[in-house]
């Protein structure tokens, strides 16, 4: 008879290739994971986060203040410096780039062919070539007027939002996740706030990971996810396998973590963290040249400028 010592170790065993090799002790998944964030020696990291915080709301609200071109034109520069000393790979951010691009282009293209969105800008449009269709749809025939304003309207529209898009996605890539809390708790937030918004930031990339691991788990099983047909009510009815998992496993796990706060009595009293963060010359000069811009832009626009603008010189011409 074996021992209990022997059938304890006979269960750690497994046989493989005619040998017996110990078991790799499973490894349990964190409850919740991060974007992909890795230290690097960038401009962004160089300063501290609730600095960079500071200047990027400042960015987005000088860069919504303004349609003219020629004020859009600076900060989408300053977008791309940051984006290309950011040290974020283009491996990365590939997906995200690409889908917001083409999101952005898109749009701009859309508005450009209907001239829908500069109604509320520009009342007056000088047209440069009229492009007829040399068919008809029962008896209306397809027709684009370039102008003049709906060419302009379209490049100021994609400079303000690309702007926008390249400063936004960088953040989670730069941001250190053990600093989410106490960054938000720096600029002023409350204790519950400020963790709501770290769980915020790291719900995206947990959700996905449990999709993922869903959809292989589902397709081990003979799931077919590429041979969904129907229409929308049919497809969302043959996803069940995958948003019925994924569902039930986002309620438990934020039930684990109310759990856990309440064990650690959560909002009792004023919380502390572990790390603290504080200000350096570096990071008040960034704070100060985001405030800065933020109130040229407002006395700008106090003066009368920014709104959309078209050059004069291109209207005459055409009029002649």
């Amino acid at each position: 008879m074996p021992s209990k010592r022997s059938r304890a170790a006979d269960r750690h065993l497994t046989w493989v290739r005619g040998r017996i090799r110990p078991l790799t002790p499973l490894k349990r998944k964190p409850m919740l994971v991060s974007w992909r964030y890795r230290d690097r020696k960038s401009l962004i990291q160089w300063f501290d986060p609730r600095a960079w915080l500071i200047f990027y709301g400042c960015f987005l609200a000088t860069t919504l203040f303004f349609w003219d071109v020629r004020f859009l034109a600076p900060l989408m520069v300053i977008s791309l410096i940051v984006l290309f000393t950011s040290g974020v790979t283009w491996r990365e951010i590939r997906r995200a780039f690409l889908f917001i691009i083409g999101f952005v282009f898109f749009f701009a293209i859309l508005t450009f062919l209907t001239g829908r969105g500069g109604v509320e800008v520009y009342e007056q449009e000088h047209l440069v070539r009229k492009l007829a269709a040399p068919f008809t749809i029962f008896g209306w025939r397809p027709t684009l007027k370039v102008t003049v304003e709906r060419i302009f309207f379209a490049g100021s529209q994609f400079v303000r939002v690309f702007s926008i898009a390249v400063m936004t996605i960088l953040i989670p890539y730069t941001l250190n996740p053990a600093l989410y809390g106490v960054t938000f708790k720096g600029l002023g937030l409350p204790d519950k706030i400020a963790y709501a918004m770290d769980l915020t930031m790291r719900f995206i990339p947990t959700f996905g990971r449990d999709f993922q691991l869903t959809m292989d788990a589902q397709k081990a099983r003979g799931y077919e996810l590429e041979k969904i047909e129907g229409g929308l009510i049919a497809q969302v009815r043959k996803l069940g396998p995958i948003i019925v998992p994924v569902t039930i496993h986002a309620i438990i796990s934020s039930e684990d973590i109310i759990d856990a706060m309440d064990l650690r009595a959560f909002g009792v009293g004023p919380r502390t963290w572990l790390q603290e963060l504080h200000y350096q010359t570096k990071d008040k000069i960034l704070i100060g040249f985001g405030v800065f811009m933020l109130v040229t832009a407002v006395v700008i626009l106090f003066l009368g400028y920014g709104d959309f603008w078209v050059p004069e010189a291109l209207i005459q011409s055409l009029a002649k």
